[in-house]
């Protein structure tokens, strides 16, 4: 019998996918870096295959050959700078490189293989300044890129600064010897924000995976990730009785606290301690203490559980639901950070795409 597991709901995924690829009315190139956010690369780029998209992003040379030697034909792109020590690899297992510095791009262009230019528009992280475009004119046209790209730093926000950088991205798009057949620039929040795409692919990365990028947006992503765990203890505790490290919870009544065997050292966040709830058939139940590395107790005291009992830390149960947005919330995290931080310790556990889904 599991202990505790991490359910992934592929179907709502390839939902997510759907619904997002429709809005941009362009071909996505979805991210499944990081582990496909905490959910499994491969299975994550496997089940999205079914929605045709151009390729799939990645943020380094082994999460790219991990899809290779996975059975993916479809282009892919690593979107974090590389070194020129790493070159041979990412030939042999044709992965697509983003590039900006010239040096780089000039060993690079010596193999013969196809590559894309990431324009820094202001996210300052990596890619060649849109300004210093032009600048390297000679070398684009010794060997112009297969797609041009940059990425925004407040795409969910409704400010100005994505006008600013589209300004910019064209301006070093004008730069360049001649127009790429390939230009992608927004990600998941800019589509839900600004719609149809403007440009030749787009890059949904948290919406696939259940995260909107901002309240109130016009689409709202399926859950996709549930933690699950089972009651391992169950223990009376005394009126002025403590539990957890630093004593930082007291019964003030006769309690029943449930033992279960996740904690931050799963992805459980520390932060959950006293504040975090989860849910036993629908009923919510509270954190009691500090969320422990490896276990987290729960005050079930209102309710009839018992050993093995399934506990939802998150996900639906009962007609409620502790959500994505909701646990992020509560500790003060991104939804991001709440999914790639689900260690590898809990099993997953994938439910499979329908075929109407597909």
């Amino acid at each position: 019998m599991t202990r505790a597991w991490v359910e992934v709901d592929l179907g709502a995924l390839c939902r997510n996918g759907a619904a997002i690829a429709a809005r941009a009315g362009v071909p996505m190139l979805p991210m499944v870096k990081a582990n496909g956010y905490g959910l499994g690369g491969l299975r994550v780029a496997l089940a999205l295959e079914a929605l045709d998209p151009w390729g799939f992003g990645v943020a380094s040379v082994h999460e790219g050959d991990v899809l290779r030697r996975g059975g993916i034909t479809r282009p892919i792109v690593v979107f974090t700078p590389i070194l020129q020590t790493e070159i041979d690899a990412l030939r042999r297992a044709q992965l697509i490189p983003a590039l900006g510095d010239p040096a780089v791009i000039e060993s690079w262009i010596r193999t013969g293989h196809p590559w894309h230019l990431h324009i820094d528009t202001g996210m300052s992280r990596a890619g060649m300044p849109w300004h210093l475009v032009a600048h390297h004119r000679d070398l684009f046209a010794r060997a112009m890129p297969d797609g041009v790209l940059t990425h925004f730093h407040s795409a969910g926000s409704d400010d100005e600064s994505r006008d600013l950088q589209e300004r910019r991205f064209a301006e070093g798009l004008a730069a360049l010897p001649a127009r790429p057949s390939l230009m992608h620039a927004e990600n998941g929040p800019a589509i839900e924000r600004r719609a149809p795409s403007r440009w030749s692919l787009f890059r949904p990365g948290i919406f696939l995976y259940g995260g909107a990028g901002f309240e109130g947006g016009p689409l709202q992503p399926e859950p996709v990730a549930s933690m699950r765990a089972r009651i391992v203890e169950i223990r009376p505790v005394a009126t002025g009785e403590t539990v957890s490290y630093d004593a930082t919870w007291t019964a003030d009544s006769p309690r029943r606290i449930a033992t279960v065997p996740v904690g931050y050292a799963d992805g459980y966040r520390r932060a959950l301690s006293n504040k975090g709830v989860a849910l036993l058939r629908g009923k919510r139940i509270p954190v009691a203490g500090r969320v422990t590395m490896d276990m987290t107790m729960f005050d079930v005291t209102d309710t009839d559980a018992a050993l093995g009992d399934v506990v939802t830390l998150l996900g639906s149960d009962g007609g409620d639901a502790i959500t994505l947005a909701e646990m992020s919330a509560t500790c003060d995290v991104s939804p991001y950070e709440i999914l790639t931080g689900l260690q590898t310790r809990l099993p997953r556990q994938y439910c499979e795409p329908s075929e109407a889904t597909a």
